[in-house]
């Protein structure tokens, strides 16, 4: 009985535990789920809760209307975006293994980061610590996850660009960073910080945009 409750845990055949929970982190009830929500104590993944701001959803004129915003500087915007958190968490907490970012509309998954580490001890750490810094002018929002495949947890179709749930879709459509930005992080070059590429179009490319409680009024 106890290897089959096993086998079954996290899965559809399992009636106790949430199965979206245990494959995305996340799930659209939230505390009203009827299943329970196993939050790990000890993980290598930990998730940044809606950090990522994507501005084709955001950017808006002065008079309430929204602007357009090409794919171009989208991506443009994201790559920055997505360099400079690796950066200061892999410089500040240790080596990372993975991160993905999710580009779902659901309140459970929109702008979600998860970060997965080399080695647990540093997740537990950068979740202690991320849980007292601000950026870009928000909160940060970090707690370990027991997400560690995220092959599990993608959504297949959107991959395929064949998903019809949209944004809306309960498991995770993971932004792709450009290629040569994959190649800087995850490759062999030397993982240091490099200097700013040049930048146009209406998406601002911040820097530094990390606070700590002490500049709480800043920008993150």
């Amino acid at each position: 009985m106890a290897e089959y409750l096993v086998s079954i845990f996290g899965t559809e055949k399992d009636k106790v535990n949430c199965s979206f929970y245990f494959k995305i982190g996340a799930c659209r009830h939230g505390d009203r789920c009827s299943w329970l929500h196993n939050k790990p104590t000890f993980s290598q993944t930990i998730v940044l809760l809606n950090l990522y701001r994507n501005p084709q959803n955001t950017a808006q004129t002065a008079d309430g209307s929204h602007c357009h915003v090409s794919d171009m500087e989208v991506q443009e915007h994201y790559d920055s975006f997505f360099e400079e958190v690796f950066r200061e968490l892999q410089e500040k907490y240790g080596e990372i293994e993975e991160m993905n970012v999710c580009d779902n509309l659901g309140d459970h998954l929109v702008g979600n980061v998860y970060v997965k580490f080399r080695r647990e001890e540093d997740a537990e750490r950068a979740v202690a610590e991320l849980n007292n810094r601000w950026f870009n002018g928000q909160a940060v929002h970090a707690e370990l996850s027991p997400v560690t495949d995220f092959r599990e947890s993608c959504c297949r179709q959107y991959e395929m660009g064949e998903c019809t749930r949209g944004g809306f879709c309960n498991f995770m459509h993971l932004r792709p960073i450009s290629r040569n930005l994959r190649r800087q992080l995850y490759g062999r070059e030397p993982r240091c910080r490099s200097p700013p590429r040049s930048h146009t179009g209406h998406c601002p490319r911040e820097r530094n945009r990390w606070r700590s409680p002490d500049h709480l009024h800043g920008r993150f």
